[in-house]
């Protein structure tokens, strides 16, 4: 066992919200062929890990980018909603 070592589950909320984050925001661009619950979700779950790694300043730089891709991702389809009710 290695003394030092710094992983924690923690460390990989920066990567997963990026990834998640890019997807939603592809995902986002396609939505009119995929439909509009794979952007949400992804967002959803990039905002989530994008914030839990802001709040512990674990690779913020990573999770301030999913943290926008997630919220082009959830509020794309908010609005979407919103504009054809009327």
């Amino acid at each position: 066992m290695a003394t030092g070592s710094t992983d924690t589950p923690a460390s990989l909320y920066g990567p997963a919200s990026l990834v998640l984050g890019i997807a939603s925001a592809v995902a986002t661009v396609i939505s009119g062929f995929i439909g509009l619950a794979i952007p949400l979700l992804t967002g959803c779950l990039a905002v989530t890990f994008a914030i839990l790694g802001l709040v512990q300043r674990i690779n913020r730089g990573q999770c301030a980018i999913g943290l926008v891709g997630g919220a082009i991702g959830v509020l794309y389809p908010v609005f979407l909603i919103g504009a054809l009710s009327m």
